[in-house]
């Protein structure tokens, strides 16, 4: 998994609890407590499921909504940190259509050894999006989370219609556009 989403995660932690529960989490999962992150290395998905599960012991927050709360944070960081991604798209699922054929292409270019998940969409109509969402990693709340920030940057108010079809690594997300 790419560091960059662990030096967002922590950096979310330290913005939204503290830099105390941010260490007391390294600590209590036994991952990055020595090193810390750098956003250029790769790290198994499994220490990324062990700090949340730490900041859930830490904050009593359900993991779930821990892991969507971090998607919706991690949306915002893109927006800054790769802005050219929202040149010239108006809306936000205009921007959820294009994920897989152009941003995950753009990425990939980057980081050319990621493990993206997959996004396939198919746009019913203007104010409707599905979209499956397929990993080997369990994250289909942090692409939960994704959504939900991407209709917040476009300020448009998104109705999440969910169906997990094996757990949190297959979903189906039937997004709308509401007026």
């Amino acid at each position: 998994m790419l560091g960059v989403v662990f030096t967002e995660f922590m950096e979310m932690v330290e913005d939204k609890f503290s830099f105390d529960v941010a260490d007391e989490i390294m600590e209590l999962s036994g991952v990055g407590s020595e090193t810390g992150f750098t956003a250029v290395q790769d790290y198994d998905h499994n220490d990324m499921v062990k700090l949340v599960a730490a900041l859930h012991k830490v904050t009593g927050i359900d993991i779930d909504t821990l892991i969507v709360v971090f998607g919706e944070h991690l949306f915002g960081r893109f927006t800054v940190t790769h802005s050219h991604f929202f040149e010239n798209t108006e809306s936000s699922l205009d921007f959820l259509e294009k994920i897989e054929e152009y941003i995950h292409v753009e990425v990939k270019k980057l980081y050319p050894n990621a493990e993206l998940p997959t996004f396939l969409c198919d746009r019913v109509d203007e104010d409707k999006l599905i979209m499956n969402y397929s990993s080997k990693r369990p994250f289909g709340d942090l692409a939960h989370g994704l959504i939900q920030g991407c209709g917040a940057h476009f300020k448009e108010n998104l109705t999440i219609e969910r169906t997990d079809e094996n757990g949190p690594m297959k979903v189906q997300f039937v997004i709308s556009r509401n007026a």
